[in-house]
């Protein structure tokens, strides 16, 4: 989609120069304060943010697991490059209402990012639900100051996400694109996953459960004291699940695992993820985990033992009961299968939910803009032509190769 032309949008400046009639209105009070903005670019200052961006998080209903102070603090500290941070900041009476979480890049000219990267499947910016009236147009404001010669680039922004308002509000260019598509399904117990399926499909899925159950598998949910060495399990199970094939290069690198350790620990301190392991005789075959917000859950790495396809076990199966039981008990309402369009993933009949691509700036730097979203257009139309070709050249080579044809 081509990007949107620099318009003036009154409603915007007025709701930033009343911001301070606007009430906060938590706990029946009405707060009328100033809304003030900063941007912090000390490490240290972002890591002592963990207390009131928590806070911030939870209030913040659409919120997901990747905006936890937990896993993007850490992120920076394995993925980050120095003098880059830039987290702007919105504060009302000291206390934060907003954030957005970014970090500076060149290519070739500036542009700010969301921290998270490629690693994360969600970004956001936080809003507080009980001022998003005031502190969106607010937050819109400090990130122009904060951009200057940038173009801010949001990736992997999840339909209802906070930034959508950013975006409703942002008195310059802007423009949005497609981007991943994720699987999505209700947090209901297994049971009425299982009535969504036609009712054959349903009766394999039930004896594919109770091969799992006849072999004795017993699941443990880890708790946080172990949590470093059940991340070192669930890491070289993962690698040996992907032996010899296509495994993610970035699963087997030692940032990762130290930035998943670390996050993991916090988040599961403070109830936003979960690892839980699959024992088989005694010794962890199988390991999942889960990340986890106020509303949502979704499954983000798991690693099997090649010996359970041996044992004819359903490692997708296994996962999803286990996790369906768990979610639909805390009361979220959405467990995401997370980026991917995987076959394996339709057999339940999630629902396909494409993230966007939010682009912003300032009016001089529309051109700028114009160019991040007609290289990304076309980047994604050349891999449509990859994905429909890519069946008949697999075919093609198939006949090949029973010809006996190929290279010589």
């Amino acid at each position: 989609m081509a990007a949107e032309p620099t318009t003036t949008r009154h409603r915007v400046r007025a709701a930033t120069a009343t911001a301070a009639l606007a009430p906060v209105g938590r706990a029946g009070r009405a707060a009328f304060a100033p809304l003030t903005s900063e941007i912090c670019r000390d490490p240290d200052r972002f890591g002592a943010l963990a207390a009131e961006w928590t806070a911030l998080h939870r209030r913040s209903g659409p919120a997901t697991p990747f905006q936890s102070h937990a896993w993007l603090h850490s992120w920076w500290l394995s993925y980050g490059t120095p003098g880059r941070l830039r987290v702007v900041l919105v504060r009302r009476s000291g206390t934060l209402v907003a954030a957005a979480p970014l970090m500076l890049t060149h290519r070739p000219f500036p542009v700010l990012v969301q921290l998270g990267g490629t690693i994360s499947d969600f970004s956001d910016v936080l809003l507080d639900d009980d001022c998003v009236d005031s502190a969106a147009p607010a937050l819109a404001k400090a990130l122009a100051t904060a951009a200057r010669t940038a173009v801010i680039d949001l990736r992997e922004v999840r339909p209802g996400a906070a930034a959508e308002r950013l975006y409703e509000c942002w008195d310059g260019p802007r423009g949005q694109l497609a981007d991943s598509p994720c699987l999505e399904l209700p947090a209901v117990p297994m049971d009425e996953l299982l009535g969504r399926l036609p009712s054959s499909r349903a009766q394999r899925a039930r004896a594919k459960m109770r091969r799992i159950d006849s072999l004795g598998i017993e699941e443990r949910v880890v708790p946080g004291d172990e949590i470093p060495t059940a991340v070192a399990r669930l890491l070289r199970l993962h690698r040996l699940q992907w032996q010899g094939r296509g495994v993610t290069p970035e699963h087997l690198s030692a940032r990762f695992s130290e930035h998943l350790t670390r996050s993991v620990r916090s988040m599961v301190e403070c109830g936003d993820a979960a690892i839980t392991e699959f024992r088989l005789a005694g010794e962890v075959v199988a390991a999942d985990l889960t990340l986890m917000s106020p509303r949502l859950a979704g499954g983000y790495l798991y690693g099997a033992d090649p010996m359970l396809r041996e044992q004819k076990v359903d490692v997708a199966t296994m996962l999803l009961r286990e996790s369906a039981r768990r979610i639909s008990a805390d009361g979220r309402s959405t467990l995401s299968m997370l980026r991917g369009n995987e076959p394996y993933k339709h057999h339940w009949r999630p629902e396909t939910v494409c993230n966007r691509r939010l682009l912003l700036a300032r009016g001089l730097l529309a051109p700028s803009l114009r160019l991040i979203a007609a290289h990304a257009a076309a980047r994604g139309q050349a891999a449509v032509l990859v994905n429909e070709r890519l069946p008949a050249m697999k075919a093609g080579l198939a006949k090949r190769t029973r010809r006996g044809g190929g290279k010589e």
